[in-house]
C-alpha cells in the first residue's frame, strides 16, 4: 500500500479527454502529450480504451513501450474481450494497470445493463480475477457510483478488493455530487468495508454542476488518495476535475490536507498548452492556475500590494506551475539545433530527421513573418505540421480573398483534391465565411459549421492565430486545428483539416456503451 500522505495522481486526458467532442487526437499527438505527463511525474497515465478501435489500440501500445517513468493505463469494461484487449496493448508497459468498470447505479443497471445485482457482482468479480491474471495492478470502477445505493456499493467493492482490485475508483459519472454529501459517501465506504484497508480509494468527478475539483478535494478530505484529473479539466460535457487545480489546491493548503504529489508543477503551464494546442480547446483567460490572467493583476491595490509583498494577493508563485518571462525566444537567425533543442525542452522529439528538415522549414517561414518566436509558437507549428500530414484527400495549396469598405468580399483559392489542383472562387458576408464557402463549394461534405473560434497564440499584432473549426457530420463530430500569422488563412487551414478528419472512415466505441 502507498503512503497515506501521497496522493496519487492519475490522468485521464487521453482517454476520458478525448471524449470531448471533437477532442479525437493521433496516435503521434497522445504520446507527445504522455511523454510531458511523464516529464510532469504523473503516477498512472491512462493512455486510451484499447479496445475502442484499432486507433485506441496501438496509440495504448505506443504509450506503453513509450512511457519508463508513469504506470500505463488502459480502460477495459467488466468484459473478458475487453481485458483480454487491454492485456495485449499493455505488454510493452514497464508498468501497467488494468481498469475495469461496471455500472452499479439502479437506473444503469436496470436499463442500460438489463442486470440484477447479483450478476453485476458476480461479472464484476469475473472481470478483477482475469485482469489480475495479466497484472496485480487493478482498478475497479463504480460506474454511476455517485447514484448508487451504498449498501450495494459496499457490498460489490468488498467482492471486487477480495478478488484483487487494488484501487477502488468512486466516480461520480453524470456530475450530479455535492462536496459535503460525496466527501460523507467516501468516508462512509472506507469505515463500512471490512477489506478497505488493502485498497486505495479513487474518485473521478465530473463538472456538470461546476463541483468536479470541490467534490474531489471533499472525498480526499475524507481519505479519498487517488484522483482521476484531466489537463485544463478536459472531458466530455462539462468535463472533468482539473489536475492543476487539484494539485495546487492540496500544495497550497498542507495545513488541510497534509498530503501531497510528486507533480512537478513546473511543467503544469506548458503541458497546459500543449494539450489546448492538439485538442483546439483554448484556455479561458481567467482559468485557474493556467488561464493567461490567472497571475495578473489589474487594480491598483492589488498592484500596489504585491510590489510591496507578493504574498499580500497572491497564493502561489507564477514561476512555481511554469510561467515564466525569461522563455528562451528564437528568431530567423536562430539554428537548427537550437530549434531542435528547444522543442526537446517542450516534450517533442522528432523521430527522423526529415520531419525535423520539414518543421524547421516551417519555422523559417514563420520567422520571415514574425520577429520573436516563442514557446507557444513552437507548440503551434508543430502540431500544424502534424494536423498536415493527417493523410486526407483535401490539401490548401494558395488562397487570396478581396475584402474591402462596401464590397462583398471574395476568396479563390486552390485546394487540392486527390493529387489534383482545383481552382474555386466564392463571396461571403467576410472573408473567413467566403474562404468556408470556396473549399465547402469544392468538398461539398455535407457537414455543417459547429464552432469557429480564434485564439492568439501569443500577444503582439504579429501573433500567430490559432483557428478552431468544429465540423459536424452524421453525428461524428471533429476539430480541425489551423495556424497563421494571418488569421484567414489560419481559418482555411482549420477548415481544411477538419474536412480531412471527417472524411476518415474513423469511429470509436464509446467506454460507456452498452456492457
Amino acid at each position: 500500500m502507498m503512503s497515506t500522505n501521497h496522493l496519487v495522481i492519475f490522468d485521464t486526458t487521453l482517454r476520458d479527454g478525448e471524449q470531448s467532442p471533437g477532442a479525437s487526437m493521433t496516435k503521434a499527438e497522445k504520446l507527445r502529450i504522455a511523454k510531458a505527463l511523464e516529464r510532469m511525474k504523473v503516477d498512472v497515465i491512462e493512455a486510451g480504451f484499447a479496445i475502442a478501435s484499432p486507433g485506441d489500440f496501438d496509440s495504448v501500445k505506443a504509450i506503453a513501450g513509450s512511457v519508463k517513468d508513469s504506470t500505463v493505463c488502459s480502460l477495459a469494461r467488466a468484459l473478458d474481450k475487453d481485458i483480454d484487449r487491454a492485456a495485449e496493448a499493455l505488454k510493452p508497459a514497464k508498468s501497467a494497470r488494468i481498469h475495469t468498470f461496471i455500472a452499479t447505479s439502479p437506473i444503469h443497471m436496470k436499463y442500460k445493463l438489463q442486470m440484477e445485482p447479483d450478476q453485476v457482482v458476480e461479472q464484476a468479480v469475473r472481470a478483477v480475477k482475469r485482469a489480475r491474471g495479466y497484472t496485480d495492478n487493478v482498478e475497479f470502477s463504480c460506474e454511476d457510483a455517485g447514484r448508487s445505493e451504498i449498501d450495494f456499493l459496499c457490498r460489490i467493492i468488498e467482492a471486487a478488493i477480495d478478488a484483487g482490485a487494488g484501487t477502488i475508483n468512486i466516480p461520480d459519472t453524470v456530475g450530479y455530487a455535492i462536496p459535503e454529501q460525496f466527501g460523507d459517501t467516501i468516508r462512509t465506504l472506507i469505515e463500512r468495508i471490512p477489506n478497505a484497508d488493502k485498497a486505495i480509494f479513487s474518485v473521478h468527478c465530473h463538472n456538470d454542476l461546476g463541483l468536479a475539483v470541490a467534490n474531489s478535494l471533499a472525498a480526499v478530505s475524507h481519505g479519498a488518495r487517488q484522483v482521476e484529473c484531466t489537463i485544463n479539466g478536459l472531458g466530455e460535457r462539462a468535463g472533468n476535475a482539473s489536475l492543476e487545480e487539484i494539485v495546487m489546491a492540496v500544495r497550497t493548503r498542507k495545513d488541510l490536507f497534509c498530503i501531497d504529489t510528486q507533480i512537478e508543477t513546473q511543467h503544469i503551464v506548458p503541458t497546459s498548452r500543449l494539450v489546448s494546442t492538439i485538442t483546439g480547446f483554448p484556455v479561458q483567460p481567467n482559468k485557474a492556475i493556467v488561464g493567461a490572467n490567472a497571475f495578473a493583476h489589474e487594480s491598483g491595490i492589488h498592484q500596489d500590494g504585491v510590489l510591496k509583498h507578493r504574498e499580500t494577493y497572491e497564493i502561489m508563485r507564477a514561476e512555481d506551475v511554469g510561467w515564466h518571462t525569461n522563455s528562451l525566444v528564437l528568431g530567423k537567425h536562430s539554428g537548427r539545433n537550437a530549434f531542435r533543442t528547444r522543442l526537446q525542452e517542450l516534450g517533442h522529439v522528432f523521430e527522423t530527421e526529415s520531419e525535423l528538415n520539414e518543421a524547421f522549414t516551417r519555422f523559417k517561414e514563420l520567422a520571415d513573418k514574425k520577429h520573436e518566436i516563442f514557446d507557444e509558437d513552437l507548440q503551434a507549428l508543430v502540431s500544424a505540421g502534424a494536423g498536415s500530414d493527417i493523410e486526407g484527400k483535401f490539401k490548401l495549396v494558395c488562397m487570396s480573398v478581396a475584402s474591402e469598405t462596401g464590397v462583398t468580399p471574395v476568396a479563390k483559392l486552390t485546394l487540392e483534391v486527390e493529387g489534383v489542383e482545383h481552382t474555386v472562387s466564392s463571396e461571403g458576408s467576410g472573408p473567413v465565411d467566403a474562404a468556408f464557402r470556396a473549399i465547402e463549394s469544392m468538398a461539398e461534405s455535407g457537414a455543417s459549421l459547429q464552432l469557429y473560434s480564434v485564439n492568439a497564440i501569443t500577444s503582439g499584432t504579429d501573433s500567430q492565430g490559432e483557428v478552431t473549426v468544429r465540423l459536424e457530420r452524421g453525428g461524428r463530430i471533429v476539430n480541425g486545428v489551423g495556424a497563421d500569422t494571418d488569421i484567414v488563412i489560419a481559418s482555411a487551414k482549420a477548415y481544411v483539416n477538419a474536412l480531412n478528419l471527417i472524411s476518415r472512415e474513423h469511429t470509436r466505441h464509446h467506454p460507456q456503451g452498452d456492457v
